[in-house]
């Protein structure tokens, strides 16, 4: 049990030096390999409608990079995790 946890916390440590960018019209989104958002940069000359409409689009391609990257970790990470 010591092991996963152990395991989990590596997994962790791998995750936080991963940084996922993307861009968009104007808008970079950086995000973490935790998810959580590290920057988003604006450009100045974009509306609020514009940005409404790009950030959500932007933070579900970054979600879906750093998910691809957590599975490939879990995969090479050789943790076994139980059936859930």
């Amino acid at each position: 049990m010591f092991d996963k946890i152990k395991q989990f916390k590596e997994l962790k440590n791998q995750l936080d030096e991963v940084s996922i960018e993307v861009e968009k019209d104007g808008i970079k989104l950086i995000m973490s390999g935790n998810q959580s958002i590290e920057s988003i940069q604006i450009d100045q000359n974009l509306t609020a409608p514009e940005i409404e409409r790009i950030i959500p689009d932007l933070f579900d391609q970054a979600l879906k990079k750093v998910q691809k990257v957590m599975v490939e970790k879990f995969q090479t990470g050789n943790l076994n995790l139980p059936n859930v």
